[in-house]
């Protein structure tokens, strides 16, 4: 998986990984393994080292940790990961599933973390963790709502049309910041700002609904 390696990691030729991106039904078409036992282990790595990340960079209450962490290992959060590494493309499965859903996307990332730990090291999954989702929890990006998806509705509802521009961008290349503004029938409704060009759309969403409603 090439998408791997832009976070450093290489499980080229790796018969974990190969398991790691087998759902069950194809895997009962196959008679292999599939993928559910590493996720059972890639589950509890990174909740692991989610939980040591914000013990070591928030000073909040047991309670308030816990609530912290579920945001960033939730299943949204899980898929929005999974996305850059394109997973939806290589998870094999059966002739009865034509695409993997989001709760199978989220599972199988979990697994590649377990197949990560198991081959790389638990330092490995720390290393692809600091690369991959802190930039998430450092732009406090939301998951748990898809505030577009809620806006799209409502201007539907309404009639009206809804657009997405980028009016800015910067920072540099393993660090980049969007600046992204939501128009409402060609006038400006929300803007967002976050590492991603999807963030700052959710953000600008966020702040358009709070207009609209």
């Amino acid at each position: 998986m090439k998408e791997l390696e832009k976070f450093d990691i290489d499980m080229k030729g790796s018969p974990l990984l190969e398991i790691a991106l087998t759902h069950t039904s194809y895997a009962n078409e196959h008679n292999c393994a599939s993928y559910e036992r590493l996720e059972f282990l890639g589950d509890a790595v990174l909740e692991l080292v989610s939980s040591d990340y914000i013990f070591k960079h928030e000073n909040l209450k047991e309670g308030d940790m816990s609530k912290k962490r579920s945001l960033y290992v939730c299943e949204n959060a899980l898929y929005e990961y999974a996305k850059e590494l394109d997973l939806v493309n290589h998870i094999k499965v059966g002739h009865s599933i034509q695409t993997p859903n989001k709760t199978v996307v989220a599972d199988v990332f979990e697994a590649i973390i377990g197949a990560i730990y198991l081959e790389k090291g638990l330092d490995a999954v720390f290393a692809f963790f600091n690369k991959l989702i802190v930039p998430y929890i450092e732009s406090g990006a939301e998951f748990l709502h898809d505030y577009k998806s809620t806006l799209q509705e409502m201007v539907q509802t309404q009639r009206q049309s809804v657009e997405y521009i980028v009016v800015k961008e910067g920072g540099p290349a393993h660090k980049k910041y969007y600046v992204v503004d939501v128009l409402i029938d060609g006038i400006v409704y929300g803007e967002g700002t976050g590492n991603s060009k999807k963030d700052a759309e959710q953000r600008a969403a966020k702040e358009a609904l709070s207009k609209k409603a």
